[in-house]
């Protein structure tokens, strides 16, 4: 595995609740699986991915967390177009 410098933009994880952690209200699915967050923010100091290092996030937190991606990308969007929404506001130019 390549070495990845510091000061590199990466992403972490790190648990938050462990599966034994979480509420007992949440459903039966959702209580056997931990609660992950993802955090993105430059390396502190040269790492592998999946090695436990520290980050200094844009707002200056520094948190720590598995390696798990460099120079991570937003994959999200809102969905497809739906053409009827399109329509929503525009009932004056008809």
């Amino acid at each position: 595995m390549t070495s990845i410098s510091a000061g590199t933009w990466v992403e972490i994880e790190s648990v938050v609740l462990s599966p034994e952690e979480r509420a007992p209200t949440v459903p039966d699915d959702t209580k056997q699986t931990p609660y992950i967050m993802w955090v993105s923010g430059f390396l502190a100091e040269d790492a592998r991915v999946g090695d436990t290092v520290r980050v200094k996030t844009i707002i200056g937190r520094e948190l720590s967390g598995k390696l798990v991606r460099v120079n991570p990308n937003y994959t999200h969007s809102f969905g497809k177009t739906v053409p009827e929404l399109l329509k929503i506001g525009t009932e004056w130019e008809r």
